[in-house]
């Protein structure tokens, strides 16, 4: 009864998994270069597609199904920081889509606790897709200076004995 259900939840969980890989390679990225307010940002984000991993995971397994833990894409290796939010709003461009079909589609075949859950992750989405297009504009404002004051701040934190990395 619940099959496409499953599949819709287990294509979710692929694609989430793949925001988790990516984010933190981009988190990695930017730590390295110094931009602490990006780098926790993609952190932040990438510990929030593992939550949602994890409750549509519980959902696939309520349904009687099997949870595939599959990531649904290779990790882009993107070094250049405006690249990775382009890439990162674009993502969540997809999955605010791909999850607003989902929740119709659970509609359709009568599954409304799905429906919900998908329509949770679409706030959850939207959200990301607004800091991650915020941070994208703010580069187009204010070009690289943008990225070298967060650098500097890296630089007086360290130079003040205050540590740096997490």
């Amino acid at each position: 009864m619940y099959k496409k259900s499953i599949e819709l939840l287990n294509t979710a969980v692929a694609d989430e998994l793949a925001a988790v890989h990516q984010y933190m390679y981009f988190h990695f990225h930017c730590d390295d270069q110094g931009y602490d307010l990006l780098a926790g940002l993609f952190k932040r984000s990438a510990i929030e597609e593992m939550l949602h991993v994890e409750k549509l995971a519980d959902r696939i397994l309520f349904l009687k199904g099997d949870v595939e833990m599959k990531a649904g894409e290779e990790v882009q290796k993107v070094h250049d920081v405006k690249a990775m939010l382009e890439m990162a709003t674009a993502s969540e461009e997809g999955a605010i889509k791909g999850y607003n079909l989902a929740a119709n589609e659970c509609s359709a075949n009568a599954d409304s606790a799905t429906k919900k859950l998908f329509e949770s992750l679409v706030d959850d989405e939207e959200r990301h897709f607004s800091q991650f297009d915020s941070e994208l504009e703010n580069m187009n404002k204010f070009g690289d200076g943008y990225l070298a004051l967060q650098s500097i701040e890296r630089s007086k934190m360290l130079a003040s004995g205050g540590g740096g990395q997490e």
